[in-house]
């Protein structure tokens, strides 16, 4: 057996922005928490040690010795309003920042991408990694009390893949090569046939079809997530709602006010509650970039979602100190619906990917370090041997000019334009790209493009439909592994929304899994994207935000850019 105890022998390494000392004497509350949203001194910070009205003793750090505030409520811009906060449902980072603190996986991410125990303490593989056993510890429990156990797993990960609750995700239990998923996502085999096992309360074995040398860096995913059975099975659809929720992270959530803000409190019952120091968290559904930077100025949250293009130099210049740089694995891009003409024509695709001047868009529309993208995956991911495509080393007026001979190819001119809408979901950021992709594509090839935006469900909920034609794409590698990306375009995958298939690419990636040197197959499978195009990557992103200098323990580099509010602290004044 090998065997891995705590976060040894599996590392997420650090990578390359979506849809992440200080004195004062501590007296006053923390000025930048909204006083309409901040909560008074709970029972919590009696029971930890911080100082009450009145109280001689102020509250220190216990590892920094920094002096913290009274009141610890952590306000956070959250971008837009959940589509959902179920662990197996969740499919965006909107939901997921707040899933991440609710709720707990096997695994979870460090402050430097590094693997992390959660609810188990340790794990071990066969020596073919087919077969992989988790030590649960016996103090994780669910906010009501009740323990978690390994059954709690098992439900869950069958949920994931049960045709019937619908996730879209259920494909990650497919790339994770979980024994008999493929055939119970399809249908095929009940639920209860999943390589999942509880061998006792508090061991859990999976079983996989093929060797998986990374799976404890995938169970950090909140698809894997335990959900509460006993809740889900009383409350339906309705089981997530304040009041109905019972959820096993650091936090459990106590009010939902849709589009004004979500609240969630300390999980008294969280086995690492001791060293959890931020007693509230307040989410801020804030779409308008521009409107979540007033709020921030205003010293109204502790950290944006994002920063308003049209304000980078201005933020720059005044604001530098305050704006944090996150290297982030993932991608922006825009999918074409091959289900919709003319776009199932690949010269239509090709030739508004080649006239997209990505350069001119990272330098003067987003200009906050991104680089321009010509593949799917970034290069810097783990297990991805990047090989430049061809476009990517044309000049531009090269591209362009392949870009008119395509089109007038399939049929369409200055003439005869292509005329179709660009969606893109509320954002600043989004419509100042469309705007200017729009505007290359009529300069260049006379195409008549309407930007369109939505608000994030909607948007979410018409994607899924296939009711595009053009749209806003974005990604956010859910492990540093070159298959999180890749598996995006799959056939089968519930991302995969434009309905692009090829059976190639679908066999490339199961050869991947089965091999222990995935890269040729990773390598094959982006020139087959790069033929097919049937995304057109645009930039990599970097992580930017807002952070106020009174948050302490933001994590600045974790390449998933996830940053748990359970690891932060609000300093004194």
């Amino acid at each position: 057996m090998k065997t891995l105890h705590l976060f040894a022998g599996a590392t997420m390494l650090a990578a390359a922005f979506t849809l992440s000392g200080c004195g004062g004497s501590g007296d006053e509350p923390v000025s930048v928490a909204p006083k309409a949203e901040a909560a008074q001194v709970s029972q919590m910070d009696a029971k930890s040690g911080a100082k009450q009205p009145g109280s001689a003793t102020t509250r220190m750090h216990p590892v920094t010795g920094e002096p913290l505030s009274a009141e610890q409520v952590l306000v956070r811009g959250n971008g837009s309003e959940p589509g959902s906060i179920d662990p197996q449902l969740v499919d965006d980072s909107v939901g997921g920042a707040v899933v991440n603190d609710l709720f707990e996986g096997l695994t979870s991410s460090g402050a430097d991408g590094q693997l992390m125990p959660g609810v188990a303490e340790s794990w071990s593989s066969s020596e073919d990694f087919k077969t992989w056993t988790f030590k649960l510890r016996h103090n994780a429990k669910w906010s009501d009390g009740e323990p978690v156990t390994a059954n709690d797993f098992v439900y869950s990960w069958r949920r994931a893949v049960n045709p019937e609750v619908g996730s879209n995700y259920a494909y990650y239990m497919e790339v994770a090569g979980v024994a008999n998923s493929t055939a119970i996502v399809n249908g095929e085999k009940p639920i209860t046939e999943l390589g999942v096992k509880a061998l006792d309360d508090y061991t859990l074995q999976v079983s996989l079809e093929v060797p998986v040398t990374y799976l404890p860096i995938m169970v950090s995913h909140y698809t894997t997530y335990p959900s509460p059975q006993r809740a889900v099975e009383k409350y339906k659809g309705d089981w997530t709602k304040p009041g109905n929720i019972v959820s096993n992270g650091a936090y459990k959530l106590k009010e939902w006010s849709v589009g004004e803000k979500m609240v969630a409190v300390r999980n008294e019952h969280y086995w690492g509650n001791a060293n959890t120091i931020i007693n509230e968290v307040v989410y801020l559904p804030i779409d308008d970039t521009v409107a979540e930077m007033q709020r921030f100025e205003a010293g109204e949250m502790h950290h944006t979602n994002t920063v308003p293009v049209s304000q980078m130099e201005r933020i720059k210049q005044d604001m530098n100190d305050e704006l944090i740089s996150v290297p982030k694995l993932a991608t922006y891009m825009y999918q074409f619906n091959l289900q919709e003409k003319p776009f199932d024509d690949v010269r239509v695709r090709k030739a508004l990917s080649y006239a997209i001047d990505r350069d001119i868009i990272v330098k003067y529309i987003t200009k906050g370090g991104q680089t321009p993208a010509y593949s799917i995956t970034p290069p810097e991911v783990n297990g991805f041997h990047y090989v430049a495509p061809e476009i990517s080393k044309m000049t531009q007026a090269e591209r362009d000019a392949e870009a008119v001979r395509l089109l007038n190819e399939a049929g369409y001119n200055k003439d005869n334009p292509l005329v179709f809408d660009l969606v893109y979901n509320t954002s600043e950021g989004h419509k100042s790209i469309a705007v200017a992709i729009s505007q290359m594509w009529k300069e260049k090839l006379g195409a008549i493009v309407t930007p369109t935006n939505m608000e994030w469900k909607t948007f979410l909920t018409e994607k899924a439909a296939g009711n595009f034609k053009v749209a806003r794409y974005g990604w956010n590698g859910d492990y540093n592994e070159a298959s999180t990306f890749l598996t995006l375009m799959l056939s089968n995958s519930g991302n995969n929304d434009g309905k692009w298939s090829n059976a190639e690419f679908d066999k490339l990636l199961a050869d991947a899994r089965n091999s222990t040197d995935p890269a040729p197959f990773y390598e094959k499978a982006e020139q087959i994207l790069s033929e097919e195009m049937p995304v057109a990557p645009i930039y990599f992103y970097r992580g930017l935000r807002m952070v106020s200098p009174q948050l302490g323990g933001y994590a600045t580099n974790n390449p998933l850019d996830i940053a748990y509010a359970k690891d932060m602290y609000i300093k004194a004044q």
